[in-house]
């Protein structure tokens, strides 16, 4: 049975919705940057970025990109230094970057460790700063062959305690009814150095084929009492789990939110592939006025018409109601929107998402940023890339975005394809 402290028992009312379209697809106010690629001979290289900015130091940011690709700036994302990463695990994409609140910043990637089998482990390296040599690694307890896949993590900045959430397939890809993907958990109290072993936290299961019935993308969040939120999707739909004492205990059985419109393996044409899977923060600065506020972002796709949007929703209560799912960009048949992300500004809760824009009629595709002051309450949309480009349905482009802002300095990260060609940018936006 659902535990009824945390039943969905209602929506909390927008009161207002306003969009406005701030630039054209022709161009853009925000100069753009090319973050340069490692050489690493992966053909796909600049997709699945992760971004992440210095707490104290809005010009230091890092970037991650598959497969192995580590990316810094020190002037605010003017220029970039690449460095290809190595461990003897192996490095093999899925690159999540995170920053502590002593600046050490952590870099979390999938495995392919020689000694053992392909993807049996998340790793964690770390380095003292920005610039410095990341160590090896450190993974917590593999579970025999079973694949480890999809991490997310969130680090509390008081305590600098690292949570991670992933997907665990008894085996990937099987069609095996015995076999099914979990949600998991784990969490660090040394700065990665150690991991607690890892933890089942989803009740439902789901098969192994990496699509609409397989339990995926499980994002962590900090509750303003000091718990502990995950979100996922599977097929049950959008799914939310709790714990009140650092991810020890946790519900009998998650809760459901809401059905997962088109599922989460969703198809946008000219797209190799395109997931819709949920994005989840929290507002965990005592400083914002919205502080302990929840927020979940996803993309839905209509089954009848195949148009994708950018959906939003918030708990303003811990969880126990959310309002009514919204999209976050203006109401057009001309446009799918897909492969959202979303942050929190922690110096004023302002929220700020990223996302492709393409065109429906044709492949040319833009990136557009759209970002709210009131805690989603209105939204304002702004098409961010200088020029729309072209996709290749037959080239693997990733399956998500990432943005980052603190003091009013956002800073999106995204790949775009010239002519079958990959390349990752970030934009220059500096909120006045």
């Amino acid at each position: 049975m659902i535990n009824p402290n945390y039943s969905i028992t209602g929506c909390v009312r927008i009161l207002s919705i306003l969009f406005v379209i701030a630039a054209s697809t022709a161009c853009s106010q925000y100069k753009n940057v090319q973050i340069p690629l490692v050489k690493g001979g992966y053909p796909y290289g600049g997709c699945e970025p992760s971004i992440d900015m210095h707490p104290t130091n809005t010009d230091y940011l890092a970037v991650g990109s598959i497969l192995d690709g580590y990316h810094y700036s020190k002037d605010g994302g003017k220029t970039w230094t690449s460095k290809q990463m190595k461990s003897s695990y192996g490095v093999y994409g899925d690159p999540v970057l995170k920053f502590n609140g002593k600046g050490n910043v952590f870099y979390f990637h999938l495995a392919s460790y020689k000694k053992t089998t392909h993807l049996d482990r998340i790793v964690c390296q770390k380095a003292e700063k920005i610039d410095a040599k990341f160590n090896d690694g450190t993974a917590p307890a593999p579970n025999g062959a079973k694949v480890q896949d999809k991490h997310w993590m969130v680090i509390d900045p008081k305590t600098d305690v690292i949570y991670m959430t992933w997907t665990q397939f008894d085996e990937y890809d099987s069609a095996d009814p015995k076999d099914s993907s979990i949600i998991v958990f784990s969490k660090s109290l040394d700065n990665g150095n150690t991991w607690s072993s890892p933890k089942r936290i989803s009740r439902f299961g789901g098969d192994c084929l990496d699509g609409d019935n397989t339990v995926e993308g499980a994002v962590p969040a900090l509750g303003r009492n000091g718990e502990l939120f995950v979100v996922w999707s599977g097929p049950k739909g959008l799914m939310f789990q709790v714990s009140k004492d650092k991810g020890e205990t946790w519900l009998k059985e998650e809760v459901k939110l809401f059905d997962h419109e088109g599922g989460w393996n969703i198809e946008v044409p000219d797209f190799f592939r395109a997931n819709g899977l949920p994005v989840f923060v929290s507002d965990h600065s005592e400083s914002s006025p919205h502080f302990g506020n929840l927020y979940l972002n996803w993309t839905v796709q209509n089954e009848r018409t195949g148009q994708t949007d950018v959906m939003f929703s918030k708990s303003t209560d811990d969880g126990k109601t959310w309002s009514s799912p919204q999209e976050v960009h203006s109401t057009s048949t001309k446009w799918n929107h897909f492969l959202t992300w979303l942050t929190v500004d922690p110096s004023n809760g302002y929220l700020h998402f990223v996302y492709y824009k393409k065109d429906r009629s044709s492949k040319l595709t833009d990136v557009a940023w759209s970002f709210s002051k009131d805690a989603g309450e209105s939204f304002i949309e702004t098409v961010i890339s200088e020029k729309p480009f072209e996709p290749n349905a037959s080239v693997f482009f990733g399956d998500y975005l990432n943005i980052v802002a603190r003091n009013n300095v956002i800073r999106p990260v995204w790949p775009r394809m010239d002519k079958g060609a990959i390349s990752l940018w970030t934009a220059l936006i500096d909120l006045k």
